[in-house]
């Protein structure tokens, strides 16, 4: 499937949440996968090579160990995981994970972390690995599953940090729940399980069975200042702020100046309309852990989220007094003046942002705004002010431009603008792609082929293009053009062999063509590396054809509890209601 077209997978990024245990210290990144070109061997550090090889094994080790060195990360991680394999060493398969996390293929670093846990299961590394791996991508089923096996084993699952950061990210709690029912807390910290448990009931409004499961709690392990920082957040939940502020004190009776119980006694005071109590509360947490930038954001966006924004601005004001002020500062207080209908003041707040992860956003904040406050020729003149002041950002920001003039419903304005950058910027790929995109929006066909060929014969290299022709072309089952949807598929697969959209595409392909065999591995490894609704929707539809009806279902179940909006599962429920769970 292509990326980037309206059937294709998008990679959202919006400004993450501030959290308050991050602020305060109080729980570690869940990503743990991520990385930053190496400056130095990073390999150095892995375990040592200790087994005996024979001709061929060393061969490939050593050929592993020089494409490490040389920064092949991809070829080094293949060689290492043939060894591993080879002779059964698990030290092997440790080090093909060191690699793959230096290469930019989250699915290598997947089929790496599970290959490394096949051969040393007892070893708590690459479950924590491959539970992270899974929240990147948003599976958080199998990340729980990955979390409970190192709680089953005696190790810190942190179910709770687990359970509150899904729940953040808008995860639904209703299978996330039912599986940690089923668990047993056994070998791992009981109160752990048991207080995630409460707070997925919570969730899914059973306030009941999360009170009586947290009062047991708190009977048995009134030390525990987690139980009363969860039983306050419950009482929160179920709108009873009084009872919240009375469980808070006395967790903070046992644990005085426990930070994160202040700020859920902070917010009891908010809901309770006590403001200054709750402005007490949170200076006195500045004044004991430090008047830390993240700190002062994090309770910031407290009070932004319980409605008081003057209150979040006072915290805020002070930052950007200092050198090197976050980004998020301006972003924050442009939101602020923005809800309170300062305009101009709130785009003098935008343009502060500086270029880097916030740039586009605060730039799309601004426009937005002054669309919505009936200012377009002042939106558009402020965009393409930015293009000057910022010429290497001109493609992103016509980009940008362009989506938020068809948002507007201008999009003649939009395609004028396309139009004119690319006639004098022919070889901008990404607003050639974009104009494809939209062009097959727009039931045009032949022109996006037109610009998609452009792109091609310009850069011949261009994975993404050549999987958006043939996936398309194979989506719309153009007659007579299946092979060359396939080769063009299998072109793109050349360049990037382990990117899950084009392999997804391969198999829909296959499956186009009349080979339902044939594009089941496909769709499965797609499934495995990337599970979005797309995807589900294609496997769902192959595994159907070759008669595995209850697979078919049991995907199609897990497909509508995951993804909300759905409209590739929607389809394909109307087309077959026998698949409905």
């Amino acid at each position: 499937m292509p990326c980037g077209s309206p059937k294709m997978h998008l990679r959202r990024r919006p400004l993450a949440a501030l959290g308050l245990a991050i602020a305060l210290g109080g729980c570690q990144s869940l990503s743990g996968a991520t990385s930053t070109a190496p400056t130095e061997d990073p390999l150095a550090g892995a375990p040592p090579v200790t087994r005996g090889l024979d001709a061929q094994g060393l061969s490939t080790l050593l050929v592993a160990e020089i494409a490490g060195q040389r920064g092949d990360y991809r070829r080094a991680t293949l060689g290492y995981l043939d060894t591993a394999e080879r002779y059964g060493a698990p030290e092997l398969a440790e080090r093909a994970a060191l690699a793959a996390r230096f290469d930019e293929d989250p699915a290598l670093l997947e089929e790496a972390a599970r290959r490394w846990q096949a051969l040393d299961p007892e070893s708590q590394a690459p479950a924590r690995l491959r539970a992270s791996l899974a929240i990147q991508r948003g599976d958080w089923a199998t990340a729980l599953e990955q979390r409970l096996t190192l709680h089953e084993e005696g190790g810190d699952g942190d179910l709770l940090e687990f359970v509150e950061s899904a729940l953040d990210a808008g995860a639904s709690p209703v299978p996330l729940l039912a599986r940690l029912r089923e668990a047993t807390p056994v070998a791992g910290d009981p109160v752990d399980i048991e207080l995630a448990t409460a707070l997925l009931e919570a969730s899914v409004d059973e306030p009941a069975a999360a009170r009586r499961r947290l009062d047991r709690l708190a009977d048995r392990y009134p030390e525990r200042p987690a139980v009363w920082r969860i039983g306050a957040e419950v009482a929160l939940q179920a709108d009873s702020p009084e009872r919240a502020r009375t469980i808070a004190r006395r967790g903070l009776d046992l644990a005085p100046g426990d930070p994160r119980l202040l700020v859920v006694l902070a917010r009891a005071e908010i809901r309770l309309g006590n403001l200054a109590a709750a402005e007490s509360t949170t200076d006195a947490l500045l004044d004991d852990h430090g008047d830390r930038p993240q700190l002062r954001m994090a309770l910031a966006r407290l009070y932004l989220e319980e409605g008081h924004p003057p209150a979040a601005r006072r915290l805020l004001l002070p930052l950007v007094e200092e050198d090197n002020t976050p980004d998020v500062v301006f972003l924050l207080l442009g939101g602020i003046a923005e809800e309170q209908g300062e305009v101009d003041n709130a785009l003098l707040y935008y343009r502060q942002v500086p270029p880097g992860d916030n740039f586009l956003l605060a730039r799309a904040s601004a426009a937005r705004m002054l669309i919505a406050d009936d200012r377009l020729v002042d939106a558009r003149a402020f965009l393409r002010s930015e293009r000057l002041d910022h010429p290497d950002l001109a493609s992103q920001l016509t980009s940008l431009e362009v989506e938020l003039l068809d948002a507007a419903g201008a999009r003649e304005q939009a395609d004028a603008l396309l139009d004119s950058r690319l006639a004098r910027h022919p070889d901008d790929a990404q607003l050639r792609y974009q104009r494809a995109m939209r062009a097959y929006q727009g039931g045009d066909l032949a022109a996006m082929e037109a610009d998609l060929r452009a792109i091609i014969e310009s850069d011949p290299g261009n994975a993404n293009a050549l999987n958006a022709l043939g996936y398309t072309l194979a989506d719309e089952n153009v007659e007579g053009r299946l092979e060359e949807a396939r080769s063009l598929i299998e072109r793109a697969l050349v360049i990037e062999p382990e990117n899950p959209a084009i392999i997804d595409s391969r198999g829909w392909v296959e499956y186009r063509l009349g080979n339902p065999e044939a594009a089941l591995p496909w769709l499965e490894r797609a499934w495995a590396a990337m599970p979005d609704q797309e995807v589900a929707a294609h496997l769902i539809e192959v595994l159907w054809t070759l008669g595995e009806r209850e697979r078919a279902r049991e995907l199609t179940a897990t497909a509508v509890e995951r993804f909300e909006p759905r409209p590739r599962i929607d389809e394909l429920l109307e087309r077959l209601p026998a698949l409905a769970p």
